[in-house]
């Protein structure tokens, strides 16, 4: 099956959508499937080679982050050429409601599409009052997928419609199998202090780290010597620059991490916290601490409690509280008993988001969508130049 995929964030900037998107392909070509995938992207070297770059990414406010997207009449030109060149059997495009090459790629194609919606937003004014423009193209897609029972809410009750629901996926064995690193042990099992990883952008605050700073003051009053481990992008001195000396101390900053590096931080932290405030429709790197064998203390989202099996996958405490996330810290990095539990009840539950379940799930909504029809095709350019302001 030769299949089209249409990623609109940036691809040089790892993100959620990003790696969902980059480990469906490689799960696809691996079952024999030709894929291609359009995203905005700034160099081309750096580029799997299944990957199709739509140009440089501006960047956007969009759904309390900043998102960068390509949008305007380069890009569309870009989307309906990849569309004209690649005469696909199916293609899938991913948040088709914003404004990205998915929304341009569902204006311009006909044909078997699918979208997938990601985004779990209670409150979105903006996709309310885009639904006209929207509607049109998502009445072309012959199915929906949601990522969670969240974002599948947010389409159907700002864009109407529905949608199945199959979560992103992670290659659990790839988090099983990672080596520990011995500098970021804490030996909790074995009455060590224990470390505490966090991944994510520093700077954003939806990622949740001021929280977790915030707490660990009271974390080290109960047991001095844990240690803070922080991956990902962002300002290091702004973000610990309240902090007391000794409590800045114990923060250790490990920059960006690959793959691997993220894997053996997760797969030797004695627990793993996800303080974020809002704006999550899933949980990835919640699927990808419990793979990896890191207990996770999370905040009570929705989105993050569907993840974490109601709770029973891992403990979850009230959202922006830094004195219940204290006191859940304390009490699990000295209870190893607690934090074996934890271990082997993500282990059973991650089985759900293995890819070898996900891909088939999704592989099933393909064979669906394409029985029997023609290929994916551009449509004339009056469609998009309309919609664009451009006239016929």
């Amino acid at each position: 099956m030769k299949i089209g995929i249409v990623c609109p964030y940036d691809w040089d900037v790892p993100g959620g959508v990003q790696f969902h998107i980059r480990d469906l392909a490689e799960h696809l070509i691996k079952l024999g499937h030709e894929v291609s995938v359009l995203a905005p992207a700034e160099d081309d070297d750096a580029l799997p080679p299944y990957v199709v770059s739509a140009g440089r990414a501006v960047a956007v406010p969009y759904n309390g982050s900043v998102a960068r997207l390509s949008f305007g009449i380069l890009s569309a030109a870009r989307v309906r050429r990849w569309l004209h060149e690649g005469r696909f059997d199916i293609l899938h495009v991913h948040e088709p409601a914003s404004p990205s090459l998915s929304m341009l790629a569902a204006w311009s194609a006909t044909g078997p599409m699918v979208g997938t919606f990601h985004t779990s937003n209670p409150r979105s004014r903006a996709m309310i009052a885009a639904s006209p423009i929207l509607q049109p193209s998502l009445e072309k897609m012959s199915a929906r997928i949601a990522v969670s029972e969240y974002a599948r809410r947010t389409l159907v009750e700002h864009l109407g419609g529905d949608a199945v629901v199959i979560p992103n996926g992670v290659d659990v064995r790839f988090f099983a199998d990672a080596e520990p690193e011995p500098r970021w042990q804490g030996g909790a099992l074995d009455g060590g202090a224990g470390t505490i990883g966090f991944i994510g952008r520093i700077n954003e605050p939806r990622k949740g780290l001021p929280t977790l700073l915030a707490a660990l003051p009271r974390i080290l009053a109960e047991r001095p010597g844990v240690r803070l481990l922080v991956a990902g992008k962002g300002d290091e001195e702004e973000a610990v620059a309240g902090l007391a000396p000794e409590v800045r101390a114990q923060v250790e900053f490990l920059g960006m991490v690959s793959d691997r590096e993220k894997a053996s931080l997760l797969r030797s932290v004695d627990l793993y916290v996800a303080p974020n405030t809002g704006g999550e429709s899933f949980g990835i790197i919640l699927v990808e601490a419990m793979s990896a064998g890191a207990p996770v203390l999370a905040s009570d989202l929705d989105a993050f409690r569907q993840v974490l099996d109601g709770g029973s996958a891992g403990e979850l405490f009230p959202v922006e509280d830094a004195d219940a996330l204290a006191d859940a810290a304390v009490k699990l990095l000295g209870n190893p008993q607690r934090l074996q539990e934890l271990r082997e009840a993500a282990s059973r539950h991650v089985r759900r988001f293995d890819w070898e379940t996900v891909g088939a799930e999704v592989l099933s909504v393909y064979e669906t969508v394409t029985d029997g029809r023609p290929p994916v095709a551009d449509v004339e350019p009056t469609g998009w130049r309309g919609r664009l302001g451009l006239g016929g």
